[in-house]
């Protein structure tokens, strides 16, 4: 038996990167998985978004490891798209048990130079498209009354400052008091809540030249291996410069599963201690 059969996952960001990641995990774990991603670029980021080929690509994947799959193409900003996504993925799977809210984007400039705009689409993507998240789940938990799992994944800049994104580091850090708050709201029914707040991860949100420029200030084209040298010297205490969305999904099945079935409102670091380094 496998540590989640006969359970649902939703996950969001699902296309690719950690989402993806996340997907497959929970399935190889035994779970039916519920994939939702936007699908489309974000104005405001400087790295592509995924395509529905890729959210296809992920069913794909799961199908592959035995359990089934439901895609939907869907943004997080929007409630009605999502509740829609939700109602049609328990219509076909017959339940919902795990949500793991990942959809999320990065930018960044100096604080008093980001736009409005940045600010914005930071803001209603990276926090209020949590809570829109936990909107469209909630009602559907506590009406099944067996509890559930629900994983938001922050940031280390959901626990400290960094320069340069200040709008993303709000936002993460309403993540993880969103976390807390709905530990204490929803524990009455059996429903945990926790945050996971990575380190760095390799995936497309960091893999491009605007990243390097920001660790490598001091060059005029930064290359991936200058960027990696940056990170490897300066993140982490553990001798490496990021993490594998593997890493991170690790962690995602343990809190879904009922080995954790007494944790709730915890923020968890995937970090390589990279918030103990002084």
């Amino acid at each position: 038996m496998s540590t989640l059969d006969g359970k649902v996952a939703l996950v969001t960001g699902a296309a690719r990167g950690q989402g993806r990641s996340h997907a497959i995990r929970l399935a190889e774990a035994g779970a039916d998985v519920i994939a939702v991603d936007i699908c489309a670029d974000i104005a405001s980021t400087e790295y592509r978004g995924a395509t529905r080929e890729e959210l296809e690509e992920t069913a794909n994947f799961v199908a592959e490891t035995g359990q089934r799959a439901h895609t939907a193409v869907a943004d997080v900003r929007d409630l009605a798209a999502l509740e829609r996504a939700v109602a049609d993925g328990v219509a076909e799977l017959g339940r919902l048990d795990i949500v793991v809210a990942n959809a999320g984007i990065f930018s960044s400039a100096p604080l008093h130079e980001l736009t409005e705009a940045q600010w914005d689409e930071m803001i209603d993507v990276n926090l209020s498209g949590v809570w829109k998240t936990l909107r469209a789940v909630v009602p559907q938990l506590i009406a099944q009354g067996e509890g559930g799992s629900i994983v938001l994944i922050s940031s280390t800049g959901g626990l400290q400052g960094f320069p340069n994104f200040a709008h993303y580091v709000a936002a993460k850090h309403g993540v993880t008091g969103l976390a807390r708050t709905a530990a204490n709201e929803l524990g009455a029914h059996g429903i945990r809540c926790n945050s996971v707040h990575p380190t760095s991860v390799l995936t497309d949100m960091i893999d491009h030249e605007a990243m390097y420029r920001l660790f490598r200030p001091d060059l005029a084209q930064p290359t991936r291996a200058d960027f990696r040298e940056a990170c490897q010297s300066g993140m982490n205490l553990l001798p490496t410069p990021w993490l594998e969305p593997g890493d991170i999904s690790d962690a995602v099945v343990w809190l879904a599963s009922d080995a954790a079935r007494f944790v709730t409102g915890i923020a968890l670091p995937i970090d390589a201690g990279a918030l103990a380094k002084v």
